[in-house]
Order: structure tokens, then C-alpha cells, then sequence
């Protein structure tokens, strides 16, 4: 059986969602499977490919198909015993006030549609697994897939724990939107500077989005909106703060705050259980609605002996322990969906196989 993998959002600026296929969804990622990228050039064949050209390659064939990226089509519903989605989180059905209006008609509507109608997914949490297993058919079955967390910046703690203190200085890094709740990261910094940080700066790295959040943030004194960056000039900021900050309302992950600790940075996250999950010991967990009580947690850490220094091997722990489970996670994926390739489902009623260009 073709296992077909849906490869028409890459291409574009590379945020979450591509990089998490780039590392689960390759030909390398996923061998000894053998896979057939469907490709795209540009949004709008994108959005012809996944809304009508995946369903006509499932409708002529006995393919498989995985989805890595956006829901499934609504047109790939019949097919839904051989199309296999992966969710990074649920907030497309639970927070529909975060979404911008193509969001909602585009994303929203399909994911819907595909919780209640598919039997299986993959899960990039156990945190997500357990609010999909919530919101989708009882009778589905979940297997997680964590992806692997690399040195995607080049990042190292050289000197690290000899630096000394200077000017206090926070990155965060994110598509800038109302979800990712950077204006309570500058709350944070405001309140530092009220607390005895007259020099704090906080460093945003991060595509513009929708909502007004950018032209907020802009606005207030000690905050750098740098945009989209290429992995030189992400390097070089992370390379050059001290405390890594997340104040998003939601997470199906947060691969970014395991990425950085990469760099030996204390990275800084709400308390919510996501957050737990990928930090465990190494994070240091705040309130982001309580800016003073998330600032003078801050401040307490400041004064610990040698803070930096026990941050890069909590770090560097962290890192090996959420490796090795997604290790296990490959290994368990690999064989399900050589399962599902080896069960050939009935051919589609459409007969013969007819093979979509990509």
C-alpha cells in the first residue's frame, strides 16, 4: 500500500507545524517506511491539494495518508479508516475566540468534523492525547508521537555559568497573536523593572500575526518585536538572554522552550500541566494572569547560588529523558503504521487507481 504524507504546507516560513513534519514526517523519520510526499508550491495550490487533490489520490487507490499539518479535508471523511491525522493540540475546537475568521472556516470546521468521525490519531503529548481522548469518538484510538527535540540553532552553554550579572534580558518566540499571551510576558517585564530590573529588556522573535498584540507590544518601552528571524539571528538572542520566557494560554507542546534549553537557558512557563509534562524539574512554573508574583519568582531564582550553572544540567536531563521517549514513540508509530499499510482497507467504490500529480 502507497503511504502517502501531506507535505504541501512546507514551503513557507518554518514555525511549528512545518518543523514538527520536517522531524516526524520525512522519508528519513519515518524508514524503513517507505513514503510519497505530496508536495505544493504556494497557497493556493495548498489549499487545492489538501481540499480536493488528497481526496481524489485516496479515491482512486488503496492508499494510506498521513496528515501532519492542517485537519483533514472534509472530503477525506469516507476515507477515514485510512487517513491518519496528527494533532499538536485542540485548541481549533476549544478556543474559537483565539481564532482569526480563515482559521475558523478553513481549520476549525475540519477538525471538528474529523474528531467525530476518525478512529485513529496521533498526539504530540500526553497532555493533548487526554483533551483529544475527550473530544473525539470513544472509540478511537490515540498513540503519541513526540518528536525528537534537536540543536536546531546551533545553541551551547559556553560559558554560560560563568556569565556574570548584568542587565536582565528575556526572550520569547512565537508567532505574534492573542493565544501566545506575549502582552502578560511584558506585564512581567514591567513588573521586574518595578521590582529593582530598571534595565530588563524582553526580546520577542516571531512572525506577526493576527489581532492587535504586535502595535501593543511595539508601544512599551523595553520590549523588541524582532519578527520572523532566520536560525543565525535566533541563535544570536538566545544565545544573549538569560531567561527564556512562555506566557501562551494554551500549548498542545511548546517545542520552542525545549529547543532553548539548548542554550542552558531557566526556561519560564505557565503551570499548566503541558508545561509540566516538558519540563518536569527543569521549568520554572508562574502564573502569567499574576505579573508580580511571576516577577518575584523570577527574582527568587536570581539569588539561588549559582543558578545558571544547575540550570544547564537540568536542562541538559531534560533533554535526554524527552529524547528517550520519543525514541519509544517512533518505534510504536513505525510498527502502527506498517500495520495499517499491511491491512489494505476495501478499494474505494471509485475502482480503479488514479494517481494525483504532486
Amino acid at each position: 500500500m502507497t503511504i502517502y504524507v501531506d507535505h504541501t504546507h512546507l514551503g513557507r516560513p518554518v514555525t511549528g507545524l512545518e518543523r514538527i513534519t520536517i522531524e516526524l514526517f520525512s522519508q528519513t523519520a519515518l524508514a524503513p517506511l517507505d513514503i510519497v510526499p505530496v508536495t505544493a508550491q504556494g497557497t493556493r495550490q495548498m489549499v487545492m491539494r489538501q481540499t480536493i487533490g488528497l481526496p481524489w489520490l485516496l479515491a482512486g487507490s488503496r492508499a494510506l495518508l498521513l496528515c501532519p499539518g492542517f485537519p483533514p479535508s472534509p472530503l477525506l471523511r469516507p476515507f477515514a479508516s485510512r487517513v491518519l491525522p496528527y494533532i499538536h493540540d485542540v485548541f481549533l475546537a476549544t478556543r474559537p475566540a483565539d481564532l482569526n475568521h480563515r482559521a475558523r472556516l478553513y481549520m476549525a470546521a475540519p477538525f471538528r468534523m474529523a474528531l467525530r468521525s476518525y478512529p485513529r490519531f496521533l498526539a504530540n503529548s500526553r497532555d493533548t492525547s487526554g483533551k483529544l481522548a475527550a473530544l473525539c469518538r470513544a472509540d478511537s484510538d490515540i498513540t503519541l508521537y513526540r518528536p525528537p527535540v534537536r540543536n536546531v540553532f546551533g545553541l551551547n552553554t559556553e560559558g554560560r555559568a560563568q556569565r556574570s550579572d548584568g542587565a536582565l534580558r528575556l526572550v520569547a518566540l512565537g508567532t505574534v497573536e492573542p493565544r501566545k499571551n506575549f502582552l502578560a510576558a511584558a506585564k512581567l517585564t514591567q513588573a521586574l523593572e518595578a521590582l529593582g530590573f530598571p534595565d530588563v529588556k524582553l526580546d520577542i522573535i516571531g512572525r506577526n500575526g493576527w489581532g492587535g498584540d504586535w502595535q501593543t507590544l511595539n508601544a512599551i518601552p523595553g520590549v523588541t518585536m524582532h519578527g520572523y528571524q532566520p536560525e543565525e539571528r535566533v541563535r544570536e538572542l538566545l544565545m544573549a538572554a538569560d531567561l527564556f520566557v512562555c506566557t501562551s494560554q494554551e500549548e498542545g507542546l511548546g517545542l520552542p522552550l525545549l529547543e532553548a534549553q539548548y542554550a542552558g537557558l531557566p526556561i519560564v512557563a505557565p503551570g499548566a500541566a503541558i508545561f509540566h509534562e516538558v519540563l518536569e524539574s527543569s521549568g520554572v512554573f508562574i502564573d502569567p494572569a499574576d505579573p508580580k508574583a511571576a516577577a518575584m519568582r523570577i527574582i527568587a531564582l536570581l539569588t539561588e547560588r549559582h543558578w545558571r550553572s544547575r540550570y544547564v544540567a537540568l536542562n541538559a536531563h531534560n533533554i535526554a529523558r524527552w529524547n528517550a521517549l520519543a525514541g519509544l514513540d517512533r518505534n510504536a508509530v513505525i510498527a502502527l503504521i506498517a500495520g495499517l499499510a499491511r491491512h489494505k482497507p476495501p478499494v474505494s467504490r471509485h475502482g480503479r487507481d488514479q494517481h494525483f500529480d504532486d
